[in-house]
């Protein structure tokens, strides 16, 4: 299975669902849609005794695209993934990036379910096919809107490289982080995690290269004086808050947890800083770091 990546650049090992929990919370959900068809049916056939064959069967199957197409579309765009049945089976849909289905992906995994895998038109086959022979267990749909359905519950593997130092959280938290691509995340993050096994000159010339590139897509710019380890761990823990929060679908104060024992190291000294810096007290330096030194998990 491949797992989610967060913008930080960390797998996250969320457990897919598995086939017979997606199978019993599509047959919820598919009492419920056919409570939501024959009621309305029912009551026109009453209400309308005299519609014609032609009109009824076009009212009929006006009202069967609705409910099949509709149904999972609106639920999943208003609960964020989820549906009556996947509720009860502590189910979720999400994107392949881990963040909620918005309206978009939601109809095109509603369409495909109708056009391409209803018991009508391959009687359900090509759906199972598919999730069993997909590391994700994704079906159709999935692969066509980019999504995955998960158990609620998620574990994230390991601990989090990039710590929040706390001078940074406020400007981390107003910070436009938009043009922070994962890749360039993905570099940071390496380098924070391997900058021990670096040799100054090596960790001197890719940090800054790294800051340099960083500082040059986030806004507002850091404090005057941010050492540059400070700058790219603030980057990654503040993308990992925010994936975090999108994932659970919550908003709230920012996680930080107490900070894991850092190794000092030598640094490649401060980043530039462009415009005008905030009236923020800078960053002390780590113990025997120097100015602008790594500070790398142990």
């Amino acid at each position: 299975m491949q797992p989610l990546v967060t913008g930080e650049a960390v797998a996250l090992d969320l457990r897919p669902a598995a086939i017979p929990s997606r199978l019993l919370a599509g047959v919820v959900d598919a009492v419920l849609q056919a409570i939501l068809f024959f009621v309305p049916a029912a009551l026109e056939g009453a209400v309308l005794p005299s519609v014609s064959p032609a009109a009824s069967a076009a009212i009929s199957l006006t009202l069967y695209v609705l409910v099949v197409a509709g149904y999972p579309t609106v639920f999943e765009t208003l609960l964020r993934g989820r549906t009556p049945g996947k509720m009860l089976l502590g189910l979720r849909v999400v994107r392949d990036d881990g963040g909620p289905v918005g309206f978009r992906q939601s109809l095109v995994r509603a369409l495909a379910g109708l056009l391409l895998e209803r018991p009508g038109v391959t009687f359900g086959v090509a759906a199972l096919v598919t999730m069993a022979l997909n590391g994700q267990g994704k079906r159709i749909g999935d692969l066509l809107a980019g999504t995955v359905v998960l158990q609620e519950r998620v574990a994230v593997r390991g601990g989090p490289v990039a710590v929040m130092p706390p001078e940074l959280r406020a400007w981390a938290a107003s910070t436009d982080l938009s043009g922070v691509t994962d890749e360039l995340a993905l570099s940071a993050r390496q380098l924070l995690a391997r900058a021990h096994a670096m040799t100054p000159a090596a960790r001197e010339d890719l940090g800054g290269r790294l800051v340099a590139a960083v500082l040059a897509v986030v806004s507002p710019p850091p404090p005057l004086g941010t050492p540059g380890w400070a700058v790219l761990s603030a980057v990654l823990a503040e993308r990992r808050h925010r994936d975090e929060t999108r994932l659970a679908g919550v908003t709230g104060v920012p996680p930080w947890g107490p900070a894991p024992e850092v190794e000092p190291m030598p640094g490649y000294g401060p980043p530039p800083v462009v415009g005008p810096a905030p009236a923020v007290p800078p960053i002390d330096s780590p113990p025997a770091a120097g100015p602008g030194g790594f500070v790398v998990p142990s």
